[in-house]
């Protein structure tokens, strides 16, 4: 792996005059601007602490008088984004500067928590870098732009080698459809007992986790083609969220058959909220994990500094495409999110905000960002420079299923109806309902979510 980029100092000085405090937050300090972020609930990964301390270092170099406050929100996804929209409602306690999911940033965009950046980024010149698909998800219906994205992601199948050569599983790996993958499941089970199988992640407690590195890795594979009217959450041609799908059933399928047969991890195991970072700083590390159907980034908590430092990974797991169900094209699939820095409407120092935005996005520090978190690249500029590239295994893997990426529908619906995903997969999960009543109940729940917005679709 190559070290991280080296830190640009910004050379232009703005004086302290030009940068005004815009809103009304109580008692603010108009030379300090307050930066929320989504801290780690393992203590011992400071990846992005430790980035948001250099640009803090950085910024207050290059602007005397000036001051970053750096506010972490300790907490598991489904709670980080409970705590950041309460603090977003009050012009005393909302931040000056966001860390917003992409799948949520348009909710809070309808609710009025967040500022449009237009202003700027019409004045901002590295805005040109950014690719299209990652300006658009922070885009809203109103056209306005909310958030500058700080990297996307994509997903795949990790693999411990060690475990496939136990069980006789040829590798490299690369099942052909679900039957495929499944059934490398269940040779581990019979010949490698005294590990899990094959994460897939499920339920309330795992959040967006559950929906996205989970159901619609299943749900987008399910179809022929990408996009357009083949959408199989959300049909674009009637505006309308669709329900009473076969490809819907055969996802909650596929979970079913996972924890019916054993396959995945016990399910009190399987519904702890805590679940993703002990697949990373536990499972895989401890060769208790056959396969994971997770995230691109997931080495940021292995490298240098991290605090779970594994050097061995990219010889000890082996990383493979997640098949369409049957093998259809374009044969394999992936589901591409992302995060994104954003303004709250009740903030107090706005322009100064956005200074620091412009300071953590220049090339150098995005991509010394993209590396330490295992990030994809957003901006054109990195992606195209071969540093970037070759800084560590697995980026190439994963940039390259961008072509087969699929993005949510951002639109202020989703977060119910990602709810609605996770409460049917919970049920099929414990077992307490058949994947008919489980689809029947979220056909139900979708209509209530989406103000009766529902299409049937066979």
């Amino acid at each position: 792996m190559r070290p991280a980029a080296p830190l640009l100092v910004a050379t232009a000085l703005i004086a302290a005059g030009t940068l005004t405090a815009c809103g009304g937050g109580s008692g603010s300090d108009a030379n300090t601007v307050r930066v929320s972020f989504k801290q780690s609930t393992d203590n011992q990964v400071k990846v992005m602490d430790t980035y948001l301390a250099a640009m803090k270092k950085q910024f207050e170099k290059a602007h005397p008088g000036k001051k970053v406050e750096l506010v972490p929100i300790k907490a598991p996804d489904s709670e980080y984004y409970t705590k950041l929209q309460q603090m977003l409602r009050s012009p005393k306690t909302a931040p000056d500067l966001a860390y917003e999911d992409t799948f949520l940033i348009n909710s809070d965009i309808t609710s009025g928590y967040l500022e449009p950046l237009d202003r700027y980024l019409e004045k901002w010149g590295d805005w040109k870098q950014f690719i299209d698909t990652a300006k658009s998800a922070a885009k809203a219906e109103d056209g306005k732009t909310y958030g500058v994205p700080d990297g996307t992601d994509t997903r795949g199948l990790w693999y411990d080698k060690g475990i496939f050569a136990k069980a006789g599983i040829a590798t490299p790996w690369q099942p052909k459809n679900w039957d495929e993958v499944l059934d490398a499941a269940r040779t581990i089970k019979k010949k490698v007992p005294d590990v899990i199988p094959l994460n897939v992640y499920s339920g309330k407690p795992n959040g967006e986790a559950a929906t996205m590195q989970g159901f619609e890795m299943l749900l987008y594979g399910t179809g022929g083609a990408r996009g357009g009217d083949s959408d199989p959450l959300y049909d674009k041609a009637t505006g309308k969220w669709v329900a009473g799908s076969k490809a819907f059933r055969d996802s909650l399928g596929f979970v079913e058959t996972v924890f019916k047969e054993k396959l995945g991890p016990e399910v009190s195991d399987a519904l702890d909220p805590n679940l993703a970072t002990r697949v990373r700083g536990e499972f895989l590390p401890e060769g208790k994990l056959g396969i994971d159907l997770d995230g691109s980034w997931l080495p940021q908590d292995w490298l240098k500094g991290s605090g779970h430092e594994w050097p061995e990974w990219s010889r000890k797991l082996g990383l493979a495409a997640m098949p369409t169900q049957a093998g259809q094209a374009p044969g394999k699939v992936s589901m591409s999110g992302g995060w994104t820095w954003a303004i709250p409407s009740k903030a107090a120092n706005k322009d100064l905000a956005f200074e620091f935005v412009k300071t953590m996005q220049t090339k150098a520090n995005a991509q010394r960002w993209y590396i330490a978190n295992s990030g994809i690249a957003v901006r054109k500029d990195v992606a195209a420079d071969p540093a970037y590239v070759k800084a560590q295994p697995g980026i190439e893997f994963f940039t390259d299923l961008v072509a087969s990426t699929h993005y949510r529908p951002a639109y202020p619906a989703y977060p119910k109806v990602s709810t609605a995903i996770q409460e049917a997969m919970e049920s099929v999960t414990t077992g307490d309902a058949s994947v008919e009543k489980a689809a029947d109940t979220y056909d139900e729940q979708l209509k209530g979510a989406t103000g009766g917005k529902v299409v049937s679709r066979p």
